[in-house]
Order: C-alpha cells, then structure tokens, then sequence
C-alpha cells in the first residue's frame, strides 16, 4: 500500500532535511556486531517437547493454525514465556499499545531469566508512542534493531513527510516479514503483525487474519532467515538511532508505565467490548479486551501434546533482505513470488486467494488468466470498500474487477459488519461494532498445498516489501482454510461482485448480498459513506498501482 505520509504536503520544512541525506540508512558505518541463532537443546522445556517429534517424522514439519485473534496473542506470550535460551521476534508493526505492552512485558521477563532476545522491526509504520518499545534495547539481553530506519524520529507529518520525500527510493523498500521463534525449536509465522487490530480485540477495528505454529525441520530454516535480515546492512541497532528512547531512563519510564494497575488503554477497550481473563502474563492489564474462551492456551496446549500438531511436507518461501537487488537481477537470492507463482502455475482444478490488499501485476493477470484458460476455478475473497483499511490499496483494485469477472474469476468481498463471525476469527461481541476487515494472506492449491505468510497479492508485495511464508502440503489444512473460506463468503458475511449489463451493453457491477434475511443487489458500490466513494473514485485517476 502506498506510504500516508508520502501524500503529506511538503513546505520550506523540508528543506531541514534535504541537506545531507544519503542513500543509505542512518548508522550504517557504526559497528555492528554479527549474531546467529542458537542450535536446539532437548535440556529445555521446548527442546523436549518439539526435538524428539521432529526426529520421529522424517523430513515433515508440524503445524496448528491460529485463526481466533486472542490466540495469536496468547500463544505468542505462552511462548515467549517458555523459551529457556532464545527469543527471535521479526514483525513489521510493533504497536505500543495493549497488546504490544503485553508482549513487552513478557520479553522483558524473559531477559531477566537469562533468555537472549532479539527483536527487528520495520521503521516504515511506526507511530506516535510506538518509540516506547525502543527503549527495550536498554535491558541487559535485550537486543533491538530497526530495518531501514528513518532519519527523523519524531512523528510531525510535515517532517516525516520530507524524509519521505528526499529519500524515497530508500525509504520505499519495506521488511513486511512476521515471525517468532522460540529456542530455535518452535515458530509462529503468518500475517499478524504486533498490535491491537491484528488480534481482534480493538472495537474500532479488527483485522481477520492467520498465523501458524510450526515445530520441526523448517524452524531452523526460519532461524536462518531471521539471521539473514538480522545481520544485513539495513538491520540497524536502535541505539544508533535513537540514543534518547533507548536510553535506561527511557526504559524505567516505560516500565512505570506498564506496571500501573489499570492501564488507560485497556480501560478504554473495556469499556466498549466484553473482558474475559485476558492472555497469560497479562496480569498489570486486567482489562484486555478478548473473546469468550481467551482463557484457553492454545501453545501450552500445543507444547503438553494436547492439541498434537499435524505433520506434512513443509516448504519456507522467502525474499532475501537485499530483495530489491535480487528483483532487478543485480544480486543473487531468493523472491517469494517465484515460488507461489510456479505453485499457482501448476493448478489444474482450483486456487483459492484470500488477500486484502489486491493490486495484479501484468503477469500475475496472465497467470490468473491462463488458470480459467485450463478450466481451474479461481476464487478470491477481498476486502469490500466499507471494510478496506486502506482506501489507496482499494483504488487500485477496482481497475481490475470488470476484466477478471469478464474471464470466470468469482470475486468476493467482505463486509466491515458481518452477518455471523464463521470464520472470522473473533466473538459476536466485537464484530457487532461493524468494524472488520481482512488481513490473512492464505492460498489453497487444488485443496492439496496451502500458503500462509505475509504476502498480499499486490505489486508492493511483489516488488517492495520482503515477504515470507510456508507451503504446507497438507489436504486437511486445506480443507480448514476452505471452510474459512466458504463462511465468509456467505452472503450475510460478503458481496458476491458479478457482472450486469449497463447502458449500450456495457458491463456494470452488481454487489450480491443478504441483510435482515434478504437477498439485496447494490449497483452503487456499498461504502461507509458518500465521501469515501470520491476519494476511491479521485484516487483511481492517479497512477500508483506500482506503489500499492
């Protein structure tokens, strides 16, 4: 999606920071010293739990989803509460807000029992507050780097909006990676990044989104990817770059801060949704607002053998960290878009696509079009303009939508306030505020092979963010996302987009859906509002599709 703060308009403030701008980011000629991930050890907790599973099933990987969004949460403070030598947490978005609070606390328990820990956010979505997190990087054992940083670090628009615009053809080239691993023995990798939204607990949004965890032979193919982006020139320490929110003054305000009974932002979401026992660790934040069952623990589940994983063929697909080189041919490494392309190449009867954001490339067009050309269904399930995070992402997509119908393509897009919350990952409680939207980046091949990971299918994606995911040749997960799949598409969850004839016989857009019991058609695109509609439509004039 296109960067908000590169449509700010930009005065005679910019001109504070053009004078010496590189290309490249700020500290990159500081010292940085070079780690890599710490082999397995059965003598821990997780070692014993997940090394000797690995052993007894050849070269298969285990995997269980985590599609309900208090259980992304949860299960990765379980985890980060089990780990005994090592921590790796990769994520795009760290929000300092309930939830990432939550998972502050409980790596800061972790470095104070002797677990390393290293954490590498992206700099590109950092918000006001967010800079708190920063100060982690003061804790003995805590280690925090910022890929690609910015060079102002504040959070005044104008400012930021000419780092933007001096050092765009830096700055644009974004890690969208999401991934935790714990003693190199067990992972988390999906679409969730760190934050209220993406666990479905904030009523003034809730992102619809997956993650999985894996044990086995593909957890030290992660380990090693991590290391990759943790060692690359553009992985800067947070020290380097923000002395002031780094510093051990920074981190005792910040442990005031968590450690105050009643914390304002988990009062505010109490206030407006329901507050069941919130997940483990979570003790300074009694108000988190969850789902009904948040008390469950999906990873001590996981670890006890309670809930056994599923074993099956698993493959790691990935951008390397230098990916912008790689697209251009300059450098050798690997893109995550080869891979999925070849998988969807060898579909013979059916691709199903989740993705929020849906933004074709040229080639990706004649991919989808070659798959009706063989008679394979192609299903896509988007989000609806009223669900969109993103109205930019949204204004490139509705190019595309008249072309793909025209070919057999069934689109589907769903609604901000669902019907019912079948496969949407979170409680009636939270959905009745009519705030959902989609976030999950899943593909089913021939009901066969399933990709989950961080990759929309957009040209952003394809050619300016580092992505990752896993191929897990599993019909049973399969089947589970195509479930998911069929839920949400019901016409009380999203809009069956189909094709009528307008006037003079062109084609016009009919939106399908069900509210109160009837089956409703739209031939105005359904939207929150009026001005919602102008923007899209002012916003589709201009060229960014290869920004989106």
């Amino acid at each position: 999606m296109i960067h908000p703060f590169r449509v700010c308009t930009i005065g005679f403030l910019a001109l504070l920071l053009a004078a010496g701008c590189t290309t490249l980011p700020p500290g990159t000629g500081r010292p940085k010293p070079p780690s890599s991930a710490l082999e397995p050890s059965v003598e821990n907790a997780l070692g014993k739990a997940f090394v000797p599973l690995t052993k007894s099933h050849g070269g298969d990987s285990g995997f269980r989803m985590l599609s309900t969004g208090i259980d992304g949460l949860t299960a990765r403070v379980e985890m980060i509460d089990a780990a005994q030598r090592s921590l790796d947490l990769q994520t795009y978005i760290f929000r300092a807000d309930v939830s990432g609070d939550v998972i502050a606390r409980a790596l800061l328990r972790a470095a104070d029992r002797g677990v390393r820990v290293r954490v590498l956010t992206d700099d590109g979505e950092a918000i006001a507050g967010d800079e708190r997190l920063l100060s982690l990087a003061a804790k003995p054992g805590i280690e925090f780097r910022l890929f690609n940083p910015l060079r102002y670090r504040g959070h005044l628009k104008l400012l930021r909006g000419a780092d933007w615009l001096f050092e765009e053809g830096r700055l644009d080239y974004r890690m969208h990676n999401k991934l935790i691993v714990a003693d190199n023995a067990v992972a988390i990798i999906g679409g969730r990044n760190i934050g209220d939204q993406y666990f479905q607990i904030d009523p003034e949004s809730q992102f619809g989104d997956d993650d999985v965890v894996v044990a086995g032979p593909i957890v030290q193919s992660l380990s090693a990817v991590f290391d990759q982006f943790w060692n690359s020139d553009l992985a800067i320490p947070a020290p380097v770059v923000d002395k002031r929110h780094t510093s051990d003054k920074a981190l005792s305000d910040y442990r005031a801060m968590l450690a105050k009974d009643g914390d304002q932002a988990g009062a505010k979401h109490a206030e407006k949704a329901p507050s069941p026992a919130g997940p483990p660790g979570a003790a300074a934040t009694p108000n988190v607002a969850s789902t009904p069952g948040a008390d469950r623990q999906p990873f001590v589940d996981i670890v006890s053998g309670r809930t056994p994983l599923i074993w099956s063929p698993m493959k790691l697909i990935y951008d390397s960290p230098d990916k912008k080189d790689v697209d251009k041919g300059n450098s050798p490494g690997r893109l995550i878009y080869k891979a999925l392309a070849a998988q969807a190449g060898a579909v013979k009867t059916e691709l199903l696509m989740v993705t929020p954001y849906f933004i074709p490339s040229p080639d990706e067009l004649q991919l989808l079009k070659e798959e009706r050309d063989r008679n394979a269904r192609v299903r896509i399930l988007t989000n609806s303009l009223a669900a969109a995070p993103n109205t930019e992402a949204h204004s490139g997509y509705i190019h595309y939508r008249v072309g793909l119908l025209q070919q057999g393509v069934e689109l589907y897009e769903v609604r901000a306030l669902l019907g019912n919350t079948r496969g949407s990952g979170q409680s009636k409680a939270i959905s009745r505020h009519g705030n959902y939207g989609l976030h999950a980046k899943l593909f089913v091949f021939d009901r066969k092979v399933a990709f989950v990971g961080s990759m929309n299918f957009d040209q952003r994606s394809k050619h300016l963010n580092t992505e990752i995911g896993v191929l897990i040749s599993s019909p049973e997960l399969s089947r589970e996302i195509a479930a998911r799949f069929d839920a949400l598409t019901q016409l009380d969850n999203s809009y069956t987009v189909t094709l009528d004839q307008g006037a003079a016989g062109k084609p016009r857009l009919v939106w399908k859906t069900q509210e109160d019991g009837k089956v409703i058609e739209y031939r105005k695109e359904p939207a929150r509002n009026e001005w919602q509609r102008l923007k899209v439509k002012f916003l589709s004039a201009i060229p960014l599709d290869k920004e989106l």
